[in-house]
């Protein structure tokens, strides 16, 4: 019967079809899921951004507010050299900047096992209709299995742990003490910066932790207002470039972003140390905001939301003699 053969190709070459097209879509989609991560509109770009003198290429210690691992410099005017440390995980963890091993992993994955399939290859080459979905499916799951693998492989080796390899600032958090943004020390309920004994090389006092509570609040409104002189006070040039930077292209977007409600709920010392005749000091801070980006010439909210959300990013500030401490850099935590 001919039209039960004819039926039976023209779906055979349906589905061939189908195949190659969830192939495509699957080679092209999967490798940006996996390797672009949200980029917030907020002061910095919800990205890694600035220096930390030598230690810039050093994982700082964990902490009670940021016990995970946090992402290398996205953007930075240091370089690795003698002394550095340039061990620090890759952003994005398992598929870093650069790609490395696990990147290259997945990308021959991807690549021989789907995008080979337009050309009747992949891992399962050669099988047609039913069996063609039936190969992709295989492949899909090897491809998920390895990335699973990898990832917990990737977790183990970078364990919080092993942020104080190689460091010499002794202890990194100290014992919690609770201040509120704007509130002074001991005043807010739920948030403020831990300290107490303190046994880093360079002692941080509770001035020190107002200072860097009053420039979490002053910074973010700065960017907001869109007052580069102001930044200048607040954070060193490097990172008063990458403001401007950010400030620009939001401009050529037509776009405004507007932080504002910002509140300090915890914070801790990741390590402090003096470098020359620089002081540095790294905590890690969680606070509350409300980031929108509104449309410059009718206000309508284009990105972000009217409700307040959460952050937990790890800042470093830097104070030279005779001068107040300005920020420094600014890492996501993983």
């Amino acid at each position: 019967m001919p039209g039960i053969w004819e039926t039976n190709m023209n779906f055979s070459q349906w589905s061939r079809t189908l195949v190659k097209t969830i192939a495509v879509v699957l080679a092209l989609a999967l490798p940006t899921a996996l390797a672009i991560s949200s980029a917030d509109a907020r002061v910095g770009g919800g990205v890694s951004s600035g220096s930390r003198g030598s230690r810039t290429f050093s994982a700082p210690p964990s902490t009670t507010t940021a016990p995970g691992s946090t992402s290398q410099f996205n953007r930075t005017y240091s370089q690795p050299g003698a002394g550095m440390n340039t061990a620090a995980p890759a952003r994005g963890g398992l598929f870093g900047r650069g790609g490395g091993f696990l990147g290259g992993l997945a990308a021959g994955f991807l690549g021989a096992g789907l995008l080979g399939m337009l050309f009747g290859g992949g891992l399962f080459g050669g099988l047609g209709g039913l069996s063609s979905i039936l190969g992709l499916i295989i492949q899909i799951v090897l491809v998920v299995f390895v990335v699973r693998l990898a990832m917990s492989w990737w977790q183990r080796r970078n364990a919080p742990q092993a942020a104080y390899a190689g460091a010499d600032a002794g202890p990194g958090p100290q014992a919690n003490y609770r201040s509120g943004l704007g509130g002074g020390l001991g005043s807010g309920l739920g948030g403020g910066f831990g300290f107490g004994a303190n046994n880093a090389p360079l002692e941080i006092k509770p001035d020190d932790y107002e200072a860097f509570e009053r420039l979490l609040g002053d910074i973010q409104a700065a960017w907001s207002n869109e007052d580069v002189a102001k930044l200048h006070t607040l954070a060193t040039p490097e990172m008063v470039s990458y403001f401007e930077r950010d400030l620009a292209e939001n401009r050529a977007r037509n776009a405004l972003n507007k932080v504002t409600n910002v509140k300090l709920l915890q914070g801790d010392l990741a390590e402090a140390w003096r470098e020359g005749e620089t002081d540095y000091a790294t905590v890690a801070m969680r606070f509350a905001l409300t980031d929108k980006t509104v449309d410059r010439n009718t206000g309508a909210l284009v990105a972000g939301s009217e409700q307040p959300g959460e952050v937990t990013e790890v800042w470093t500030f830097a104070r030279r003699p005779g001068s107040a401490w300005e920020l420094s850099a600014i890492q996501q935590t993983n």
